[in-house]
């Protein structure tokens, strides 16, 4: 690639995206689960928004932030995943500065958005579970408002500084970045300065953002299991039990890949490099594409709904 890999300049005009080094030769074949998913993303996360819109039944608080969660799925995924699929099928690795700093506050603004709707949807199942009598009077619809509120507002205040860290830096070393997308810690790695505090304001995010919003849903969650073991019946227990599934199995989703990819960027240096990148974007990709799964299957509501729907278009 002569020409990108410059040096001597401060502000790049431009950034050059990798993909996935190492990868090269099966971009091709790389491209089809990553449209697929795609695909499903799209579809699936429209499908839960056009239901529980149509659905008098799912108006309540827990599809409403799902219906938020939603379209943060959406805004994650397409952000990322269709500048991945030009550098796979077009070679088109070229991303502008100022496109790359959009890019890089729009992953990190929804990412912690979505984590802020887990611990709302968290709290929703412990009312639910714990308080049922006054469910309906504790989250009202200007409640279940003001939490969206909070958690895109604790999104955007938390992920505001850093496009501001990485314009303040001198680019000198390169602007070649091995990534298929302007990931925080790879842009600001190019830098010829010391950027540990960038470093420590992502530590600082991933612990005061992301952790105590687990730390706040295992807490909702343990009040959850003393209620469910005091009711009198196994049946009772599985079946209360059983309207916390999705919940979890999507906070699994979503916390799991997320948290191992932000320690293996920063502690995971004899990782091969294309694991790196394949983590990273199974992390950004993969729960938006379960996500509507999950809930889907899981949910009676919003399966009932698609089987009648499918089948009034089979009549």
């Amino acid at each position: 690639m002569p020409g990108y890999n410059t040096s001597d300049f401060i502000n790049p005009s431009i950034f050059i995206l990798l993909g996935i080094p190492g990868l090269e030769a099966a971009y091709v074949w790389l491209s089809i689960p990553f449209c697929v998913m795609y695909a499903i993303v799209l579809l699936g996360n429209f499908i839960i928004l056009f239901i529980v819109k149509y659905e008098p039944s799912l108006h309540v608080p827990m599809y409403y932030f799902l219906c938020v969660l939603a379209v943060t799925d959406l805004v994650l995924s397409t952000s990322t995943l269709p500048k991945m699929l030009l550098i796979f099928w077009f070679n088109d690795r070229e991303i502008s500065f100022n496109f790359c700093l959009t890019q890089l506050f729009f992953v990190h603004c929804f990412s912690v958005v979505e984590s802020g709707i887990f611990m709302a949807m968290a709290l929703d199942r412990y009312v639910a579970i714990c308080h049922p009598l006054r469910h309906s009077t504790i989250l009202t619809n200007p409640v279940v408002g003001k939490l969206v509120l909070a958690a895109v507002l604790r999104g955007v205040m938390l992920a505001l500084p850093y496009p501001f860290l990485v314009r303040q830096w001198p680019y000198c070393k390169s602007n070649i970045i091995s990534h298929t997308h302007c990931e925080h810690m790879y842009v600001v790695r190019l830098a010829c300065a010391d950027i540990r505090i960038s470093s420590s304001y992502g530590l600082f995010v991933l612990f005061c953002g992301k952790g105590l919003d687990v730390l706040f849903i295992a807490m909702s969650y343990f009040q959850i299991l003393r209620a469910i073991f005091r009711l009198p019946t196994k049946d009772a227990r599985l079946k209360t039990f059983g309207t916390c599934g999705s919940h979890l199995c999507a906070i699994l989703a979503f916390y799991i890949p997320g948290f191992f990819s932000s320690f293996t960027q920063r502690f995971g240096q004899n990782l091969a490099q294309h694991f790196h990148v394949l983590i990273g974007n199974v992390y950004l990709l993969v729960p938006p594409m379960l996500n509507p799964v999950i809930y889907g299957m899981r949910t009676k509501q919003i399966r009932d709904r698609l089987l009648w729907f499918f089948g009034q278009k089979g009549t």
